[in-house]
């Protein structure tokens, strides 16, 4: 469900990769951001209010992140789009909140653009330790929608996706972009090649029920007339609280698992280069990535047969396009600004060697890097 220009008369215009982020949000149809300012996200947030100011919407700068994000929740349930953005400090205050959203079924959308870490580490570096805080930050069994853009243009056609996918699944989504991409400035073209997907406010159906083939049930918003319970306790398809029953509360978790990983194939999407003959494979994504492609060429120039796979979205894990590219090639490598988070979760799905290619120095890896590891390690 990626919003991928196709063709379109408007121009290319230069733009940094943060403030692109905000424009397709506007357009994707956020009216309400709440969030405090955090490098290296801050300028989602400036554009983000300036829009809303000049063309209809919402803006609150709050007092902290976790006020932030309860805010964005509320401002969903009253029936419109709503985003937040930050980075991994941030991002981490969030997290209590985030599992009340999960379990609420509610749609968002937050922004996590990655510096070094942990804690404050390098505020204004790039890092990619935030991986896996978005598919596991939460306590209980959640399971979230991740995206990673690699450029301005997937800024702005990544966000659009998630306010999609948001509204598609009533799941928060992410755009987990990088401190190199945000703050990248290249070309990009503000197109309207997109559909745009809202949410069922029907009323017919329960809330939280289970009648939808798809799992995703109706969200009326407060003072569409549904008598609205929403609690983050375990509760039956009307919402009502049913903390003392284990058949509701495992019925409840299967069917927030599957609805998000019954539909991989409708929400997965990832990019192959040159992988027709290849024979070694990196997998990357973010800033990484573009590395990883540029070392491809240059391998390929010194007869190596490499290729990329390159998932924009991360989460669902693309497990069936990297066990099929497991099977054709004789090594993975994996770049990554980590101490090799995502290598981890390669291994699981592959039985070729699994090469980590780890750097947390707040630098970008450098494609010579990757070339000399590959060449390192035939």
């Amino acid at each position: 469900m990626s919003a991928k220009p196709v063709s379109s008369p408007k121009p290319k215009v230069l733009m940094q990769g943060n403030v692109a982020a905000a424009e397709g949000a506007y357009r994707a149809g956020c009216r309400f951001f709440a969030g405090y300012p955090i490098t290296p996200s801050s300028e989602i947030m400036v554009r983000t209010g300036e829009l809303l100011k000049e063309k209809g919407g919402t803006f609150v700068q709050m007092e902290d992140e976790i006020a932030s994000i309860g805010a964005v929740i509320g401002a969903s349930w009253t029936g419109v789009k709503a985003m937040t953005a930050t980075s991994g400090p941030g991002f981490s205050l969030m997290q209590e909140c985030l599992g009340y959203a999960y379990f609420t079924e509610t749609p968002l959308v937050l922004i996590d653009v990655q510096r070094a870490g942990p804690a404050t580490g390098q505020a204004t570096h790039v890092g990619q330790g935030d991986v896996m805080q978005v598919r596991y930050g939460s306590h209980g069994d959640v399971f979230p929608i991740a995206l990673c853009p690699w450029s301005v243009q997937e800024m702005y056609d990544l966000t659009i996706a998630a306010f999609n996918l948001s509204e598609r699944y009533r799941v928060p989504t992410f755009v987990v972009a990088d401190e190199a991409v945000g703050h990248l400035r290249e070309n990009v073209v503000l197109h309207d090649d997109f559909e745009i997907f809202n949410r069922n406010r029907s009323g017919a159906g329960d809330p939280f029920g289970h009648d939808a083939p798809d799992g995703v049930p109706p969200m009326p918003a407060y003072g569409d007339g549904a008598a609205l319970l929403v609690t983050g306790s375990t509760h039956d398809s009307r919402g009502y609280r049913k903390v003392d029953d284990p058949k509701v509360h495992e019925a409840l978790v299967t069917r927030l698992m599957r609805k998000t990983m019954d539909h991989v194939e409708e929400i997965g999407d990832v990019d192959e280069y040159m992988l027709d003959d290849a024979e070694v494979a990196f997998f990357a994504y973010g800033i990484s990535a573009r590395s990883a492609l540029a070392a491809v060429n240059r391998l390929r120039a010194k007869g190596v047969r490499a290729g990329l796979l390159r998932p924009r979205v991360l989460w669902p894990f693309p497990a069936p396009q990297l066990q099929a590219l497991g099977a054709r090639v004789r090594s993975l490598f994996v770049p990554e600004l980590n101490k090799g988070m995502i290598a981890g979760v390669c291994r699981e799905y592959v039985t070729v060697p699994v090469h980590a290619i780890n750097q947390c120095n707040g630098k970008a890896l450098s494609p010579d890097k990757l070339v000399a590891f590959v060449e390192e390690h035939p």
